[in-house]
């Protein structure tokens, strides 16, 4: 059954097609294995199995695409006219990319209804101090989700997103010209317009019957969407120690370094931006094998760490290493409930502000739940703010949370 119709008909039985791990692995399996069978079923933008072959047609990943050329992608993907003097002008002068630019049009305004006008006016309100204190964001697990994290954090110079999607290259326009093109970028972007997540082994199904080959071209169209204009794109690795450097086609590929791309940025201000995303394993097993994430975070200096539809990983003891940078790194950190347990935090460390509602985790991840939660939640001295949107897997209103927890302590050397 198509995954709209079902939502329509059985929306518990959609909730759990829509989440990211299946735990049916035995405990004693290495955790990478482990976070493989996760990704036959993932949901959230971080579960798509890894190591996917990339078009052959698509371009050199290597190469700097045309800067003027990958903006106006950008805006062709997200259903917003090119500039003028575009070759992409023809594309959107036909019939199939006027009626999806319309379809797109309308989607996007149903979601700044429902989630982007009151995020950014929650945002403004309640991560006012956060912001003043936030250049760097750090998303791990985020995928391509540079929508949500730009919402929450408008104002921040540099977000470093990490996923296990491939990097991804400028869409080719043999990829622009093809029919299926339209719906599959509708298909993809129909559960995080509807639900904040994406489903994500379907969207790298869609996708890649497309040729767009991994999480770029939708980091583009979410910059684009959110009135950002691309300046410049790069690829980009880190190598075994960490260290930030310009793929270089001429050199050969160190076993231990972590594939990646820079896409620069114009606000909607002006001011100028980076995103960078990197395609990595962040399971202990993963960083024990290429650990350069760890590194790189590191020499980001204190950060702000945003994290949603996690899939509930950083509960578990096979992802310490990460939940640990966090902890050790952050003056911030902004979380749903699948984020980093409770438990977690350093008693006395952090101070939480807690908002929206919190139950029961859905079904699936229903062992996950937390009672330390609970009785913050029904503190009847210190009752939850607010929460006028959805977010993550129990994405209606009425169901969500989020908790910002602020460092109380310096920050770890």
């Amino acid at each position: 059954m198509h995954l709209r119709t079902a939502a329509r008909r059985f929306l518990p039985a959609a909730l759990l097609l829509l989440t990211a791990c299946s735990e049916s692995s035995t405990k004693t399996e290495k955790a990478k294995s482990t976070e493989e069978s996760m990704a036959t079923t993932a949901a959230h933008m971080d579960s798509t199995k890894p190591g996917s072959a990339q078009p052959t047609d698509a371009p050199a990943s290597t190469a700097t695409p045309d800067t003027a050329y990958a903006h106006d992608v950008a805006m062709f993907l997200g259903g917003l006219r090119p500039s003028q003097h575009s070759n992409l002008i023809k594309l959107a002068d036909q019939p199939t990319w006027r009626a999806f630019a319309k379809d797109q049009d309308k989607s996007w305004a149903k979601y700044r209804a429902t989630h982007t006008t009151s995020m950014t006016k929650w945002a403004k309100t309640e991560l006012d101090s956060v912001h003043q204190s936030s250049p760097t964001i750090f998303y791990p697990f985020s995928g391509p989700d540079f929508l949500n994290v730009f919402t929450m954090f408008p104002t921040s110079q540099t977000y470093v997103l990490m996923g296990l999607e491939p990097v991804g290259s400028v869409p080719a326009r043999t990829s622009l010209e093809n029919p299926r093109l339209f719906p599959a970028v509708k298909a993809s972007l129909w559960s995080v317009l509807n639900f904040s997540f994406f489903r994500t082994n379907d969207m790298a199904v869609d996708l890649k019957s497309v040729e767009l080959d991994g999480a770029l071209p939708l980091m583009m169209l979410f910059a684009a969407r959110t009135g950002n204009q691309v300046t410049a794109i790069r690829s980009v690795r880190l190598d075994a120690s960490g260290q930030l450097q310009a793929t270089d086609t001429t050199q050969a590929t160190d076993p231990k370094s972590v594939p990646g791309v820079e896409m620069k940025l114009r606000g909607p201000d002006g001011q100028p931006k980076t995103v960078y995303y990197f395609s990595g394993d962040l399971s202990n097993h993963g960083l024990n094998t290429k650990p350069a994430p760890l590194a790189f975070v590191r020499s980001l200096g204190p950060l702000t760490t945003y994290v949603k539809s996690a899939t509930y990983l950083m509960h578990k003891l096979y992802f310490s290493e990460i939940r640990r940078l966090i902890l050790r790194n952050s003056r911030y950190i902004l979380q749903d409930d699948s984020g980093i347990a409770m438990k977690f935090f350093q008693k006395g460390a952090w101070q939480f502000n807690y908002y929206g509602t919190y139950h029961r985790p859905i079904n699936l991840f229903a062992k996950h739940y937390q009672p330390e939660l609970t009785a913050a939640y029904t503190d009847s001295a210190h009752r939850p703010k607010p929460l006028p949107f959805g977010t993550g897997y129990n994405w209606r209103q009425t169901d969500s949370n989020l908790l910002l927890a602020r460092r109380l302590i310096p920050l770890a050397d």
